[in-house]
């Protein structure tokens, strides 16, 4: 019992595969080669040779088909010249070596770097001296970064007209924007002057790969960045700081002015309306109390007595409209007052004389006359006082 319970604890060993492969092998090995004894006059030379000339022949041809996706197209060469250019989907041409294709994307958006170069999505890119120091204009040395961004839009004169497009294109742009920057002064590629350069270097561009018929669209231009050398970054911002204070006090300046000078204007204008009032004013008046000076007189030259007696009496009519004292003519012409008494009898007096006044500030020739009476009147009054 012992034996078997130590026999039964053995582990079974594990299957040898290559001893299997080998017999599998040899059993297939066994049967082609009873097949092939027992059709042998089937594969003759002269019997298989056709038929294994149609299958390479057919072979041949299937590889001269390929498949142009969407938005490339294929460039056939005939014997290294151009033939044609094919559209999206499934084409064919003369197979290897007559025919070859190249497919190139035409939608594809390129894009290249002059002065620096991107080395990654988090890294700072790295800025390159020899291709981003230009002069200006005004002798100034500047640091600029560009990056142009192009597609092919005709496949035969990106593969035939021009060798090297890419590196074409760098050299062209690079030439191009030191042109456009020499004559550009320093502040105005810095400031106000970028998106002019960045049209005028695009517009150059494409006007020198159309001459080239290369081929290519430039999609666009973007000014990277632009400043001057790190050796003289601060004090270049000092100046432009500087630039900024001026442009703001001139901008301060400016609202002053714009809110001070509409204030004064208006005044201006409402002194000169308040002058030219006051001035149709007295001439109304003056020019009233003329045309009644003029009918006055005219009425005095037809006869001088009665007008003299109408204007005293006015003039008396005038000054004792608010006296508040009453002149009887006894029969022996002595001058006798009433004086009333009572606050009523004041009032009325009072009231009557508030129109008389405004009246005698409209009459200048009675304003005189009625105070000369008044005078004498008071003269008069002073001895009648005087009497028990």
């Amino acid at each position: 019992m012992s034996t078997e319970n130590q026999n039964a604890s053995k582990p079974t060993p594990p299957p040898d595969w290559k001893a299997e492969f080998d017999k599998h092998w040899q059993r297939i090995s066994q049967l082609g080669s009873d097949f092939y004894q027992g059709h042998k006059h089937y594969f003759a030379l002269h019997k298989i040779a056709p038929l294994l000339g149609g299958v390479l022949a057919l072979v041949w041809l299937s590889s001269g088909c390929y498949i142009v996706d969407q938005g490339n197209r294929g460039v056939v060469t005939r014997f290294g010249a151009y033939s044609e250019t094919t559209q999206p989907g499934l084409n064919w041409h003369l197979p290897l070596p007559i025919e070859s294709v190249k497919i190139v994307n035409v939608e594809q958006q390129r894009f290249i770097e002059v002065g620096y170069r991107d080395t990654g999505r988090f890294a700072k890119a790295a800025t390159i001296p020899q291709e981003s120091l230009m002069l200006t204009r005004d002798e100034n040395i500047i640091n600029v970064r560009l990056a142009v961004q192009y597609q092919i839009n005709n496949a035969k004169d990106y593969f035939f007209n021009v060798k090297d497009n890419e590196g074409t294109l760098k050299q062209l742009t690079e030439s191009v924007e030191r042109a456009v920057i020499g004559k550009s002064d320093m502040d105005y590629v810095l400031t106000e002057g970028r998106s002019e350069i960045v049209a005028e270097i695009k517009r150059d561009i494409q006007s020198a790969m159309d001459a080239y018929h290369a081929g290519i669209t430039i999609a666009s231009v973007n000014l990277q960045d632009a400043q001057p050398p790190e050796e003289v970054q601060g004090s270049f911002e000092d100046a432009i700081r500087a630039r900024e204070d001026k442009q703001r006090l001139i901008n301060e300046a400016e609202a002053y002015s714009n809110e001070i000078i509409p204030k004064a204007r208006g005044a201006s204008a409402r002194l000169l309306q308040e002058a030219e009032a006051y001035q149709m004013e007295k001439i109304a008046k003056a020019t009233g109390e003329t045309e009644r000076f003029e009918q006055l007189l005219v009425e005095y030259e037809k006869n001088p007595a009665i007008t003299r007696k109408r204007l005293y009496l006015e003039a008396k009519e005038k000054l004792y409209r608010g006296a508040n004292k009453i002149m009887l003519e006894s029969e022996r012409n002595a001058p006798q007052f009433y004086m009333p008494l009572g606050a009523d009898s004041h009032r009325i007096t009072n009231n009557q004389a508030q129109p008389a006044a405004a009246e005698q500030n409209s009459d200048a020739v009675s304003d005189d006359k009625s105070h000369s009476h008044k005078a004498q009147v008071s003269n008069e009054l002073r001895p009648s006082r005087s009497k028990p």
